[in-house]
């Protein structure tokens, strides 16, 4: 499952993440930060997936340009199987899989069973992998979320109970963790670091 690089005599395991990006701008510009300063660690290798929706909501944000300037490998959807990250992802040649953010939308089809997006597809095949899913929804507590248009117009957003149950639900789900907060991605990396080191 990972592959390793001899540097001097010191062995440096090599963690592969798949980083999946769903349509929603909420904490976007906080997210990507946070996977730029993860880049900067030894012994990741970061590879990025983005919905189609996803590439919208990056070019709305003017952040697209950034995303692809900041990391190797941006790869955008065609479908669900293009590119091909399902299989990969199944036979255990990425040890991670990090979607953030995660809409409500691919949350549900993710919690019901529907892989027919590159996103959801590839949460499904990890899983069936057992390789670990880590997601960051952004419809997950009751209160209002206070969040920002590309334009800077500041407004309030209030959650439905449909995406509250299916958050509910993706945290009940066998090789799922759901993150509270995009700063949690950093520590969830920071440890399986640690443990294969």
């Amino acid at each position: 499952m990972y592959f390793y690089i001899c540097i001097i005599g010191v062995l440096i395991t090599v963690i592969r993440i798949i980083w999946g990006i769903t349509g929603s701008g909420d904490r976007i510009d906080e997210i990507l930060e946070t996977m730029i300063h993860l880049k900067e660690m030894d012994g990741l290798k970061i590879s990025v997936v983005v919905s189609k929706a996803g590439e919208q909501v990056l070019r709305w944000y003017n952040l697209l340009e950034r995303l692809r300037a900041s990391f190797d490998r941006v790869q955008i959807e065609t479908n669900a199987n293009v590119p091909f990250i399902a299989g990969p992802l199944q036979i255990g040649k990425y040890d991670l899989l990090i979607v953030a953010p995660l809409t409500g939308n691919s949350t549900a089809k993710i919690v019901y069973g529907i892989a027919d997006t590159l996103i959801t597809n590839a949460v499904a095949q990890a899983l069936k992998g057992h390789t670990p899913v880590y997601v960051y929804p952004v419809d997950q507590f009751e209160e209002p979320i206070e969040t920002e248009s590309p334009d800077g117009i500041k407004f309030t957003v209030h959650p439905r109970t449909i995406d509250l149950e299916n958050v509910n639900r993706l945290r009940n789900m066998e090789s799922v963790t759901v993150l509270t907060k995009p700063s949690e991605i950093v520590d969830i990396v920071r440890r399986n670091v640690h443990e294969e080191s």
